[in-house]
């Protein structure tokens, strides 16, 4: 939700005869890093249901490409029967599409400054499945990869020993199953609240899946993958990793599972 901070609902909630409002409890955010740049939302600014875009979180984990529309273009590639090679043009002279959706960062809340990851937009650009039916995913198709024009070095492995640390330039990248693919609510887009994308919320597309965490949302996109085999890179395999502990026939064992589609952290309830 991004109009009312839970301490206002709670103010604001209808109440019965005899009963009393109690106020969260909640003590302000810690302030931010001076670098930590990512536009964190201020509740007390809002007066809309959606988050004007300079007010608009941001968040990046490499660097963040400037990028013009008269150069970009958009590959569709992999197990696909039509590989495509798009422009902006073309993606705007197809059948547009528009939805309102709850922005979240997985991180949210995760540190004691980090608590404004979260907005509310209208989002518009074309339907992801359509395009995807149209390149004909072949048979066999495990997972659609959604890769960034953002890119950093990562270190692969450790130093160990004799064995030197492996480092190399990798591009941001998610992936989804061929079924979450096809979401018809999933959106190639181009447009947030009625303007083109600014440059630090993805310019000039960037993926929308609604119900799902920021971190798959994938920005500045550059290039679509199907194919069969899953993505093991950082942002799949190693970070945004949840482990959870499980009992199986009486013992203990952990699980861990990629973060991809949002969960309810709270709600807001009478207490009777």
């Amino acid at each position: 939700m991004a109009l009312f901070h839970p301490s206002l609902m709670a103010q604001t909630s209808t109440i019965g005869q005899g009963e009393r409002i109690i106020p969260f409890l909640d003590q302000p955010a810690a302030p931010a890093p001076a670098d930590a740049g990512m536009n964190l939302l201020k509740w007390e600014d809002l007066n809309s249901w959606i988050t004007p875009n300079p007010q608009f979180f941001y968040a990046w984990h490499y660097d963040q490409p400037v990028l013009s529309e008269k150069d970009w273009k958009l590959q569709i590639t992999g197990l696909v029967k039509r590989p495509m090679t798009l422009s902006l043009a073309d993606i705007k002279a197809r059948q547009r599409q528009e939805t309102i959706f709850t922005m979240e960062c997985s991180g949210n809340d995760g540190l004691k400054w980090f608590r404004g990851g979260v907005g509310n937009a209208k989002w518009a650009g074309t339907a992801l499945a359509p395009l995807l039916k149209e390149a004909g995913v072949m048979p066999g198709a495990l997972e659609v990869v959604f890769t960034g024009s953002d890119e950093g070095e990562e270190q692969i492995r450790e130093f160990l020993d004799d064995i030197r640390p492996i480092k190399m330039k990798q591009n941001f990248a998610r992936s989804m199953s061929i079924d979450d693919a096809m979401d018809p609510h999933h959106l190639l887009c181009y447009e947030m609240n009625g303007d083109p994308l600014p440059s630090a919320n993805g310019f000039p597309l960037r993926l929308i899946a609604p119900g799902w965490f920021g971190i798959a949302n994938v920005k500045w996109l550059k290039r679509i993958e199907v194919r069969n085999t899953r993505l093991m890179n950082r942002f799949m395999a190693r970070d945004y990793v949840t482990i959870r502990e499980e009992d199986s026939q009486g013992r203990k064992v952990w699980t861990e599972t990629s973060v991809g589609r949002a969960l309810i952290k709270s709600m807001t309830a009478k207490v009777t």
